[in-house]
């Protein structure tokens, strides 16, 4: 527990003196808006979505603690795609390329629970994406039977528009 918050410590002090710190590009409220918030801690991005990190140093290498959890590409020196694969928390490494660190933060995958409606039958649940009406949609965790028939109609459908 000690080493564990001596290395929060030293990554947070890091952090601070260095000045390397997260921007994510918050939501615009227009194609033209380009708003950046900084993030000072933990990295939230939904199960099954991705997220668009900046960072001010240029990145060599990026490691995730646990990529069933979330996976990480360097889309360019400066820009990395978080994404959200499974519920839980791991951690993320950037590097530079003479192999320093340049961030060491806590990844968080959440679920969305906007316009979504679980449903329990039993041991069985099934979730909903209820926007503008409800439509099945494949949640980790959902029973299987109801998985596989919404994969099964979502590759009809696309098979159909070929």
């Amino acid at each position: 527990m000690l080493q564990k918050f001596s290395r929060l410590l030293f990554v947070t002090i890091f952090t601070i003196s260095t000045g390397f710190i997260f921007s994510i590009p918050a939501k615009a409220e227009t194609d033209n808006e380009t708003d950046n918030i900084v993030v000072p801690g933990a990295v939230t991005v939904n199960v099954n979505m991705a997220r668009i990190l900046r960072i001010n140093a240029p990145a060599a290498t990026v490691i995730i603690g646990n990529p069933g959890i979330a996976d990480v590409t360097i889309q360019d020196a400066q820009t990395l795609i978080l994404t959200g694969k499974s519920y839980g928390q791991t951690n993320l490494i950037i590097l530079d390329s003479a192999g320093n660190p340049i961030a060491d933060t806590l990844v968080e995958v959440i679920q969305t629970s906007d316009d979504v409606v679980t449903v329990y039958m039993g041991l069985a649940r099934t979730t909903l994406a209820c926007e503008p009406i409800c439509q099945p949609t494949i949640t980790l965790g959902d029973n299987t039977d109801f998985t596989s028939q919404a994969i099964s109609s979502s590759t009809l459908i696309e098979e159909a528009a070929q």
